[in-house]
Parts: structure tokens; sequence; C-alpha cells
């Protein structure tokens, strides 16, 4: 039994949408992972960003005590 024209067709496109849904399942993943990497990079930023306003406030909080020391 030969396949029909419109039968070979269906299976072309199905073939076609088959390899745009891997295609963009591939997109979502690598997307994510470059999402995941840039809020990583943000959230380091913002904890070393915090880390040294911390640092600089309690230096500026020893400069004060030892200006405030009786000679």
């Amino acid at each position: 039994m030969r396949p029909r024209t419109v039968q070979v067709i269906a299976a072309l496109i199905a073939a076609v949408a088959f390899i745009m849904a891997f295609m963009a399942a591939g997109v979502l993943l690598v997307s994510g992972l470059f999402m995941m990497v840039g809020l990583l990079a943000v959230a380091w930023l913002a904890w070393s960003l915090i880390r040294r306003v911390k640092l600089w406030g309690s230096l500026q909080q020893m400069r004060e005590r030892r200006r405030r020391r009786p000679a």
C-alpha cells in the first residue's frame, strides 16, 4: 500500500513541528540558564555592595571613637 500525497505532506509537517518543538525547548533551557547566571551575578553584586557599605560604616564608627577620645 503506497502512502498518498496528503499523508506524506502531513508526515513532513509533523516532523517539522516536532523539530520546532525541540528547538523551542532547547531555547527555553538555554535562556533559563542565562537567566539564572544573570540572577546569580546580580545577587553577588548586591551582597558585595552591602558588605562594603557595612564595612564602611564600621570604619566610620571607629574613626569617630578615635576623635572623641580625650588627649
